[in-house]
């Protein structure tokens, strides 16, 4: 199969992955081999923004690309925070040259110890917001073309969506848990005020002014003390009539 028929047999399968019960690190791993495939280029790292705003890496094709790629953080340099910044792509970048790497001179110098002397970044990008930036290095004199320039921003359009669709669901969940745990939580206070008003022979706002006037005093949830009044412990000592 050649490059041609290589990129959408390849956009395909990354696409159908996102159907599926993803695992983000894992899949931005494969999409790392992927880009090194259809790209040839021998390194990629994918950079993410932190709830900081600091950026992270969070895969790499390889173990070496990874160290370049955390050399970045401590130096808050590369053409990788520079796209992140920006939010526009940075191509051909010869790393030899001082003046294209005048920005990122330190970055550049360990790249070059790495024997890389081609890099590129490109933004992982939703209209104005920008995730990360995905990074291509090469050890070789060679320029990405207009075509491979569109396929690796289109593989960055596919990790950003991967990314978003990742946190989508992630705070998801959390509001699902928190919604699950405060219907938990009024089922407790209802049982404990139904129980009081009882008691008490109370209404159900006496009811509840009692353990709610309780947990304030004592900086406790309102279901620490509804859940004594369940359990029947302390019930004397633990509500009293206003």
């Amino acid at each position: 199969m050649n490059r041609a028929e290589q990129w959408p047999a390849a956009m395909v399968e990354v696409v159908d992955t996102l159907v599926d019960d993803v695992d983000l690190i894992d899949f931005l791993r494969h999409l790392c081999d992927r880009c090194t495939e259809l790209l040839d280029v021998p390194a990629v790292g994918v950079m993410l923004s932190a709830p900081t705003g600091k950026l992270q890496l969070i895969a790499a094709s390889d173990e070496h690309t990874g160290l370049l790629e955390l050399f970045a953080l401590p130096t808050d340099e590369g053409p990788c925070v520079e796209c992140y910044r920006t939010g526009t792509a940075r191509l051909n970048i010869d790393l030899r040259v001082p003046s294209q790497v005048s920005a990122f001179p330190r970055f550049a110098e360990r790249a070059r110890q790495g024997d890389f002397v081609t890099g590129h970044a490109l933004p992982m990008r939703v209209r104005r917001r920008v995730v990360g930036a995905l990074n291509l290095f090469d050890t070789r004199e060679q320029e990405l073309s207009e075509t491979d320039a569109r396929v690796a921003q289109a593989l960055a359009d596919v990790a950003t969506i991967a990314v978003l669709q990742h946190r989508t669901l992630v705070h998801t969940d959390v509001e699902r848990a928190q919604t699950k745990a405060a219907l938990s939580s009024r089922v407790v206070i209802e049982q404990a005020k139904g129980i009081l008003a009882e008691r008490r022979q109370a209404t159900p706002d006496e009811a509840f002014g009692a353990p709610r006037r309780h947990a304030r005093a004592h900086q406790f949830r309102l279901t620490a003390p509804s859940r004594q009044v369940i359990d029947g412990s302390d019930v004397v000592r633990v509500i009293q009539r206003p």
